[in-house]
């Protein structure tokens, strides 16, 4: 069956009760149980489920070709709880140009949880290969990497780690499993902040984590959520479900969008370096051809002039909104080291573009007016 139709069709039978044809929202924060305590119909508390997250991890597992999934309050929640699966002692490798929060996780609270880590770019085998060690339990990739657009080839990135006993997980949340299935190239599991593109309206916050096989580490983190209270809201999953049903076509116009808009931007004077795996000009083009049906709808450039002359080109735009975030219908314009902050390892003449649904000759005429001297 086609991507499209699963993304459609996932976890969208009819309402039992009411034949509804649209998933219901069950609100409820609390379930009958039997009076020895018994759930009667499988939920007890909602934090430790419900029956509106239940349907989305459904259609999430389906979506990735996943055994399992789990639904979490946001991305950076659900990427921590695998995290503290770990045991003390355990070594992890992560993106020397990882999500920002991820290094902050790794620099300020992994140390408290006795784990070690390292930084290292993910796209170089041979320095994953050299970093590994016997203590290393977890590889994290990120592909296309934030902000970066870094490609890591998966397969064999998935190959090593089992080789060393380890487990790879593949943060998916800008190619989406419309473009990118991580657990079919050999990764163990997938994370996404289901507040970008799943969601696909700026008006949801989550995260996922999808399993390629049921046991022991999805209990594992599954307890984590339970206990420590990462849980998805009813109401925010059932957006997120039903964001899934039109993220095949939205990907399609995204990436169709951030392929003119890169080409673009790599023709234009003013543009030091464009970061699109869509180019032929990028480092990791042909492992992107390979692994990704599209190139997905992020984009990041970086101005000649510096970070000054960066900042005032987002001050120009007119259509492309300055704010942060990603995956919207709307496009997205962001000094992405200025938004991460003090921890930021971007260059300061970076712009990272969310770029949405709009006629792309409307953004690139955005763009051009705003690069104009």
């Amino acid at each position: 069956m086609h991507f499209q139709t699963r993304a459609v069709h996932a976890a969208a039978k009819p309402d039992e009760a009411t034949s509804s044809v649209a998933p219901a929202i069950h609100l409820s924060t609390t379930f009958e149980r039997s009076p020895d305590s018994t759930p009667l119909h499988g939920y007890s508390y909602i934090r430790e489920g419900n029956p509106t997250q239940s349907a989305l991890e459904s259609a999430l597992a389906e979506i990735e070709s996943g055994a399992r999934a789990l639904a979490f309050a946001s991305g950076i929640g659900a990427a921590a709880s695998v995290l503290q699966t770990l045991a003390p002692g355990s070594h992890v490798l992560l993106p020397d140009d990882s999500y920002y929060a991820m290094r902050i996780i790794a620099r300020d609270f992994m140390p408290q949880w006795q784990i070690t880590h390292d930084l290292v770019p993910m796209n170089d085998l041979d320095a994953v290969r050299r970093a590994m060690r016997r203590e290393t339990k977890l590889l994290w990739a990120e592909s296309p990497s934030n902000p970066l657009m870094k490609i890591c080839d998966l397969a064999a990135l998935a190959e090593l780690a089992h080789e060393h006993g380890a487990r790879l997980a593949v943060d998916g949340t800008f190619a989406t499993p419309a473009l990118q299935r991580p657990l079919e190239l050999g990764a163990d599991l997938v994370m996404h902040s289901t507040t970008k593109y799943l969601g696909g309206h700026s008006d949801v916050a989550g995260g996922a984590v999808i399993f390629a096989s049921e046991g022991e580490l999805h209990e594992r983190v599954e307890h984590v959520r339970s206990i420590l209270g990462a849980t998805a809201s009813p109401f925010n999953s059932w957006l997120v479900l039903r964001g899934i049903r039109t993220l095949a076509v939205r990907m399609r116009v995204h990436s169709e969008n951030a392929m003119r808009v890169a080409e673009f931007l790599s023709a234009h004077p003013r543009v030091e370096a464009t970061h699109y795996p869509g180019l032929a000009s990028h480092p990791g083009h042909e492992i992107a051809k390979k692994q990704m049906s599209m190139f997905g709808g992020m984009v990041s450039f970086r101005v000649r002039e510096g970070r000054a002359a960066a900042i005032e080109v987002v001050s120009k735009t007119k259509l492309f909104v300055s704010a942060t975030s990603l995956g919207g219908t709307e496009s997205l314009i962001e000094h992405r080291a200025s938004s991460e902050g003090p921890a930021s390892t971007t260059p300061e003449n970076l712009l990272r573009l969310s770029v949405g649904l709009e006629h792309p000759d409307d953004l690139i005429e955005d763009l051009r007016q705003a690069l104009s001297g």
